[in-house]
């Protein structure tokens, strides 16, 4: 498989998501920087952690406007797998890739510490290795994560199974003691109504290996790969059954 990190001005974890896709979980990673205009040839694309553009204006809102997103979205609207970490979140926000916006969190600081997370829908291509309910625990790195949606779209994101991740108590009780940063319903993680398209807060690809004390972000970033393969039998077993 072919994954696709898009690099902006001001991200800092493109590396990361490159080594854990490339070095851990064997896969072709390209390095795609954010004035490009075509994103073929790529299985899946991954909006890394960082700084984009510094922040300035709202977390995302000038990357939005990068000549790459343009591709990003089109690549999303034929089915194309995304998957947008912490920034990368922000900016599928601004880009209206997902619904919803990120404000400063509740305590006005940045908060860097490791959370726990439950998955609240394990039937995504980026949780298909987990289990219903399991809890993660997974580090965030953020000043600006608290999810806000107006009423109707978090009912429709609930309606819809579209809440992917919440933040949780170590034994998986969703409470408020629990949420690093005010977000609404607990909210760490949603996916598009479609359901290629993820946008998460906590930073998968800095716990997935061992030496790194914990492993549990191993699992999304493999689900992600598990996808792809599965995607891609399923497309050589329809090629197969044509006349």
């Amino acid at each position: 498989m072919n994954l696709g990190v898009v690099v902006f001005p001001g991200s800092n974890c493109d590396r990361d998501c490159q080594y854990v896709f490339r070095d851990i979980l064997g896969q072709d990673v390209t390095m795609v920087w954010h004035k490009e205009r075509s994103v073929a040839g790529l299985d899946a694309i991954v909006l890394p952690g960082g700084f984009s553009y510094g922040d300035y204006l709202r977390t995302g809102a000038i990357a939005r406007f990068s000549p790459v997103m343009a591709a990003v979205k089109e690549f999303a609207e034929e089915g194309g797998i995304v998957l947008g970490i912490c920034n990368g979140f922000q900016i599928l926000l601004e880009a209206g890739l997902l619904p919803g916006a990120m404000l400063r969190n509740e305590s006005l600081h940045f908060v860097c510490r490791d959370v726990c997370i439950t998955v609240d829908n394990a039937a995504t291509p980026f949780t298909c290795l987990c289990e219903p309910g399991q809890v993660l625990t997974i580090p965030i790195a953020h000043a600006d994560g608290s999810y806000y949606a107006d009423p109707v779209t978090v009912a429709s994101l609930k309606a819809n199974a579209q809440i992917v991740f919440r933040y949780c108590m170590p034994d998986g009780r969703v409470t408020r003691e629990a949420n690093p940063n005010g977000s609404l319903e607990n909210i760490a993680g949603i996916c598009n109504a479609a359901g290629n398209v993820l946008g998460m807060m906590p930073h998968p690809e800095r716990c997935a290996e061992s030496l790194l004390g914990h492993q549990d972000g191993r699992v999304i970033l493999a689900s992600l790969v598990e996808s792809l393969v599965h995607q891609r039998l399923r497309k050589q077993e329809l090629l197969s059954q044509l006349p």
